[in-house]
C-alpha cells in the first residue's frame, strides 16, 4: 500500500473554550502587522490544554524565549530586517504568555518586561524613532512611547489607549503601524492598573478619573516641534474606549475621537458577560482572591478563576462583590457625552452581543459632535471584538476616516 501524501502536519484547530479560542484569534490578527506567525500559533495551540491558563502561559513564554533567541543571533549577524520582526514577535509572544498569567505572579512582571524588552530591541532596527517616556500620576510612573514615523507628515498625531489587558506594544501592532504608514505620529500612553503600569507599579489599580492622564499626554504632544493642534486624535482600544472617551469629553484639545469600542458603562458592559449582576449578590455567595483556589472545577474552572482573581487585583478591592460595585464608577454621564464635541467614529462588531451593541447606539445619540458609526460583520471577517481577527480592515476604516477628518 502506497503512504498517502500529507501536504505538513500542522492542523488549523483552535479551542473549544470561547474566550481561549478568541485570545487565539486575537494574537493570529497580529500576524497582518508582524506580531506573530499562523503556524507558530496553530503549533502553539496544539501544545495547550483547552480553557487551561497555566498550560498557554507556559507554551507562549517558551515561544517567546525561542523567538528572542534567534533575533539576537539575527542582530548579531547584522540582518536588521530579521532582527526587527523577530523581535516583535517574541514581544506578542510574551505578551500572551503576561495575558494569562496571574498579575501577582512573579513570572506576570517577568514575561511583561521581557515583551517590553523585545519591542524595544525590535524598534533600534526600525526605520522609525521609539523614545521612551514616563508620566505620573498619583505618584505612579506611567510608561509611553513617542514614535515618529518616517513618513511623518502634517503635523498629525495619532494617540492610543488600550484596556484591561492590551498593551503598548500590542497597541503599535494593531494600528500604530497602519498609522505610521500614513504620515501619522504616535503616542501610545497608559494609565493606573493598566498591564503595561503594572510591570512597574504592582500596586497599581484601575482609576475612573482618567482626565488627567490624559491631560498630561495631550500637554506632552502639543509640547513637540512640528506637531499640528488641529490635527491631534485619540484612540481607545476595549476598555481604552471608556477612558479615550472620558478624556474627550474634559479635554476640547482633542480634534478627533475613535472609541472601539465605546463603553459608556463599564459595569452594565461586564454584568452581560458575566450574565448575572455579582454587585447583588449576598454577602454568603462572595469570595475573595485567597477563597479562588478552594472553588470546585464544577462550580468555577481555571480560567475563570483565573480571569476572577485578576479582576479583582486590578481593580483593588478585597472581594467579587466589592469589585463590581467599584465597575460601576466607571461610566460617562449624560453631560460627559455631551462635552465631546469633536468629530467621532464609533465602531463595534456585529458578533461582541447586545451591551456592547447598545452601549455603541448610546454612544451615537449622546455626544455633542458628529458621530460616524461603523459595524464590522462576521462577512467582513472583523465581527469579535475590536475587529482583532481582520485588524488590516479595521485600521483601513480607521485611518481613512481620520484622513478624511482631520485632513
Amino acid at each position: 500500500m502506497v503512504e498517502a501524501l500529507e501536504r505538513g502536519h500542522t492542523r488549523v484547530q483552535g479551542f473549544r473554550d470561547p474566550e481561549m479560542d478568541h485570545q487565539l484569534m486575537r494574537q493570529l490578527g497580529s500576524v497582518r502587522y508582524g506580531g506573530a506567525s499562523i503556524g507558530e500559533c496553530l503549533a502553539a495551540a496544539a501544545r495547550i490544554r483547552d480553557a487551561d491558563p497555566a498550560s498557554w502561559t507556559e507554551v507562549f513564554a517558551e515561544a517567546g524565549r525561542r523567538q528572542s533567541e534567534d533575533a539576537a543571533v539575527r542582530a548579531r549577524n547584522g540582518h536588521a530586517v530579521s532582527a526587527r520582526d523577530q523581535y516583535l514577535v517574541a514581544c506578542n509572544s510574551y505578551r500572551a504568555a503576561e495575558y494569562y498569567c496571574p498579575v501577582d505572579d512573579p513570572r506576570h512582571r517577568e514575561y511583561g518586561l521581557a515583551s517590553r524588552q523585545a519591542f524595544l530591541s525590535a524598534m533600534q532596527w526600525d526605520e522609525a524613532s521609539c523614545a521612551e517616556l514616563w508620566f505620573s500620576h498619583d505618584g505612579l510612573r506611567l510608561p509611553a512611547y513617542h514614535i515618529r514615523g518616517a513618513r511623518s507628515a502634517g503635523g498629525r498625531v495619532l494617540m492610543i489607549v488600550s484596556g484591561f489587558d492590551g498593551t503598548l506594544e500590542e497597541s503599535h501592532l494593531a494600528y500604530g503601524r497602519a498609522a505610521l504608514e500614513r504620515g501619522y505620529d504616535l503616542l501610545l500612553f497608559t494609565g493606573p492598573g493598566q498591564m503595561d503600569t503594572w510591570r512597574f507599579n504592582a500596586a497599581s489599580h484601575f482609576a475612573p478619573e482618567f482626565e488627567g492622564v490624559g491631560r498630561q499626554a495631550v500637554d506632552y504632544v502639543l509640547a513637540q516641534p512640528g506637531v499640528d493642534p488641529r490635527r491631534l486624535a485619540l484612540m481607545g482600544i476595549s476598555f481604552g474606549g471608556y477612558f479615550a472617551s472620558r478624556i474627550a469629553a474634559h479635554e476640547p484639545r482633542i480634534r478627533a475621537l475613535i472609541p472601539n469600542s465605546p463603553i459608556t458603562d463599564l459595569h452594565a458592559y461586564m454584568v452581560s458577560f458575566a450574565g448575572i449582576d455579582p454587585a447583588t449578590l449576598p454577602e454568603s455567595d462572595d469570595f475573595g482572591v485567597a477563597d479562588l483556589e478552594h472553588i470546585p472545577d464544577a462550580v468555577m474552572n481555571a480560567q475563570t478563576r483565573a480571569m476572577s482573581r485578576n479582576l479583582m487585583l486590578r481593580f483593588g478591592r478585597p472581594t467579587f462583590v466589592q469589585t463590581y460595585r467599584r465597575i460601576k464608577d466607571f461610566s460617562l454621564s449624560a453631560d460627559e457625552l455631551a462635552a465631546i464635541r469633536c468629530p467621532s467614529l464609533a465602531l463595534v462588531g456585529d458578533g461582541e452581543g447586545a451591551e456592547p451593541l447598545r452601549q455603541w447606539r448610546a454612544f451615537q445619540d449622546g455626544v455633542g459632535g458628529p458621530c460616524t458609526p461603523r459595524l464590522f460583520t462576521a462577512l467582513e471577517g472583523a465581527d469579535a471584538h475590536c475587529q482583532t481577527s481582520n485588524l488590516a480592515f479595521s485600521a483601513a476604516v480607521t485611518m481613512d476616516w481620520l484622513d478624511e477628518t482631520l485632513g
